[in-house]
């Protein structure tokens, strides 16, 4: 098969979305298929693009057997309602052109996932020009999660953006989601056909993330934290994770010398994170800057427990963050502040404890209590290496979408696809 895949955030960028799009792809390269992406030249999420590639509209690239076709977008470190509209559009403008006159030769299917939906928008220009089948893939539901989070309020653009997100279901040969509440917000009232859903969930790369003792005791003596309860938090620093419930419970726990926060990454609300803590004069606080995917398996081998946040909103009750499955992957249990699917997939696997959202005193009372007992935290750590392998294997998940397009395009009778 030869698959055009449309994913905004790539490589060498860092993040879920990025991660997921290229191990799938490399999935889809080892099973013998030619994937060509379609990505924005990097810049995510500083709005910074790095200098070698201004002045271009595109680059052509190989990434691991990936060809990569990089397009400029209007990125920028002011994130607001117009720099936003611009970043977004500007995407779907030079994916849709490259998509059409750049990505060469005959495709069997089209893979966008989305958000950005407008990642979508640039799906249907192609397959509609190209005749290419779609295929679209929902991590998270988008305009409702940027209504929540208060990132998108203009009724006009929220009208377009509800009408784009029907126009690419409608198109859609099958929408692939990655948990089971976004599977029944899509199907509640008659929205979809459960038979056009395919449930792909998140998970790790279980040869990528793998327990690293060694690295993560020379880590934490490199960083000053020999002997620490350290809590990790890695990842996107940004506005649904409400950092500032771990600055409240690292304040309340200034009173134990032994635990330390570590917070990894980059993200748009980073800054007013780190004047929170200086404000609070938090010596137990390291903030450090973002690094490659590959080395993430030392920082988690590194904590004790790793942190993984979300703000108390109903729209979270269906959120499955990959990062969970990172941590696990590498014997690290999580502390986790996402009820709903989260909790119930957490709870099954026992491999770490759940806590009230945005409730520094809870969170406060869980650490304290992982803390005091290490025997049962070691434990939480391998049930979840053993969760990732039985059921989570980013291996296994690339399988599930060379069988599906398999199926769609007639290039081989599929193996079973895993459908809610």
């Amino acid at each position: 098969m030869r698959i055009l895949y449309l994913s905004q955030y790539f490589p060498p960028e860092v993040g879920a979305t990025q991660t997921r799009a290229v191990e799938m792809a490399r999935g889809l390269v080892r099973a013998g298929h030619h994937v060509t992406m379609i990505a924005e030249f990097p810049n995510h999420p500083t709005g910074i693009i790095p200098p070698e590639y201004r002045g271009r509209w595109f680059e052509r690239a190989q990434l691991d057997g990936i060809e990569v076709i990089r397009v400029w977008v209007s990125a920028s470190p002011v994130k607001n309602f117009r720099t936003r509209l611009a970043f977004y559009l500007s995407y779907m403008l030079m994916a849709a052109l490259a998509g059409l006159f750049l990505a060469r030769g005959k495709f069997d299917a089209i893979y966008a996932t989305s958000p950005p939906l407008f990642v979508g928008g640039a799906a249907l220009v192609i397959s509609y020009l190209r005749r290419i089948p779609l295929v679209f893939e929902v991590r998270d539901l988008w305009p409702e999660s940027a209504v929540a989070l208060g990132e998108l309020r203009n009724q006009r653009a929220i009208r377009i953006a509800e009408w784009l997100e029907r126009t690419c279901y409608r198109r859609a040969k099958r929408v692939v989601v990655v948990t089971r509440g976004i599977f029944d917000n899509l199907t509640s009232g008659g929205k979809l056909n459960p038979q056009k859903l395919v449930f792909i969930p998140n998970g790790a790369n279980t040869d990528l993330f793998t327990y690293e003792p060694r690295v993560g005791f020379s880590l934490k003596e490199s960083l000053g934290l020999g002997g620490k309860f350290v809590v990790l938090y890695a990842g996107i620093h940004g506005i649904a994770q409400g950092l500032e419930t771990v600055i409240a419970t690292a304040q309340k726990l200034t009173d134990d010398p032994d635990v330390h926060f570590l917070f990894v990454g980059e993200g748009p609300v980073k800054a007013d994170i780190i004047a929170l803590a200086e404000a609070n004069q938090l010596t137990n606080v390291t903030f450090h800057p973002a690094v490659p995917r590959n080395e993430m398996p030392g920082f988690l081998s590194a904590a004790d427990v790793a942190l993984v946040p979300l703000k108390r909103l109903d729209l979270f009750q269906g959120a499955l963050p990959s990062k969970m499955f990172d941590a696990w992957a590498c014997n690290c249990p999580t502390l986790i502040t996402v009820d709903g699917e989260a909790r119930a997939v957490l709870e099954q696997s026992e491999a770490g404890l759940f806590a009230e959202p945005e409730n520094p005193d809870a969170l406060t009372q869980a650490i304290r209590h992982l803390k005091g007992h290490r025997p049962e935290l070691r434990q939480m750590g391998e049930r979840g290496r053993q969760a990732v392998e039985q059921h989570y294997s980013r291996q296994a998940q690339a399988a599930q979408l060379v069988d599906l397009l398999a199926a769609i395009t007639g290039a081989h009778s599929p193996r079973q696809t895993n459908m809610l």
